[in-house]
């Protein structure tokens, strides 16, 4: 959608159409955004940005008032001052190392748009596989409970069979929680956190999600007595897992612009598990499944750690990258 349309002298008075041709003959209302886009792609490139077509797309957009980003052959018209000055203070924000998500204010995960705060971690890609994996176990599962029974459930139905519900430990955003329920619609969840900042963007993307009947978000910690959420059929977690001493290495759109609380796992890496994994197996059904997410490399420590707490590791699933990513766990019988 233009911003800003445009005007055919035959919509004006003959006097405007006068000026327009006397005082403006080189000015076009409009003009193909490719020009602008290359000159904002250099200037991200030359700062070691790989990402500069695409943030130059976005921060274009955004100076323009826009929701998505300018694409090459779109005509767009001339900024004025004010959009200038947007337009500026949007690249200094990106070369500075801040991430679009952050200068726009939200991210799409699981194709939904889930917005940010400070008291939240940027979720990405990577965090995508503990919904495939934890809706492939949901579709399973479905199967087998039904055949038991001795009924069959049609494919298309199997994420649509059971009520499940879902513990989301560490919410931050909800990505996690609600991308589960959007794709299990009999099912319910909670989300716990400590922070009331990121408990209020959750709630708030719950909403423009339609998923407030279904999710419920509560300010407590994971390493504290969850006996009385009750007992969960799947339960979800992201929790801070990166060594105390790898942070400054870490990126500057993480170490500078993701919570701090969301990234230190402490000295090793394990101080969140420590505390997480007996809470998880005290509310996590016999039946029931917990799918984690680890950092590269944790997948024999995180692991030795769940058995200590009756916990079974059954199964593990790489990213994109090939890294293994999440663990599966269910209670030891």
């Amino acid at each position: 959608m233009h911003l800003f349309p445009k005007i055919k002298h035959g919509d004006l008075p003959k006097v405007a159409e006068l000026k327009i041709d006397q005082d403006m003959p080189d000015l076009p209302l409009k003009y193909e955004a490719y020009t602008r886009l290359h000159r904002l792609e250099k200037a991200l490139a030359a700062a070691g940005i790989t990402s500069a077509k695409s943030d130059a797309r976005c921060l274009l957009g955004m100076a323009l008032g826009q929701d998505m980003p300018v694409l090459p052959h779109e005509d767009i018209a001339p900024l004025n001052e004010v959009g200038e000055a947007r337009l500026a203070v949007l690249l200094a924000r990106r070369l500075a190392g801040e991430p679009i998500s952050r200068i726009r204010g939200w991210r799409e995960f699981w194709s939904l748009r889930f917005a940010l705060s400070a008291a939240t971690l940027d979720p990405r890609p990577d965090s995508e596989t503990l919904i495939e994996a934890a809706l492939g176990w949901a579709a399973s599962t479905a199967v087998k409970n039904a055949r038991q029974i001795g009924r069959e459930v049609e494919h298309e139905s199997r994420l649509t069979a059971t009520a499940w519900r879902c513990l989301d430990l560490g919410t931050g955003s909800g990505c996690l929680l609600l991308s589960l329920l959007s794709e299990l619609p009999q099912a319910n969840g909670i989300g716990i956190d400590i922070s009331p900042d990121a408990l209020g963007t959750a709630a708030a993307n719950a909403n423009s999600l339609g998923l407030t009947d279904r999710a419920e978000f509560i300010c407590h910690s994971f390493a504290d007595d969850l006996g009385r959420l009750g007992m969960f059929d799947l339960i979800l977690t992201n929790p801070p897992y990166i060594p105390t001493s790898d942070i400054n290495n870490l990126a500057v759109d993480v170490k500078s612009f993701d919570p701090a609380l969301a990234l230190d796992g402490g000295v090793d890496g394990m101080a969140s598990w420590q505390s997480l994994l007996p809470r998880l197996a005290a509310v996590l059904k016999t039946n029931g499944a917990a799918f984690v997410e680890i950092g590269q490399g944790q997948e024999n420590m995180v692991a030795a750690e769940a058995k200590k707490v009756n916990l079974q590791l059954i199964d593990s699933y790489q990213d994109l990258a090939g890294i293994t990513r999440c663990l599966q766990f269910s209670i030891k019988m």
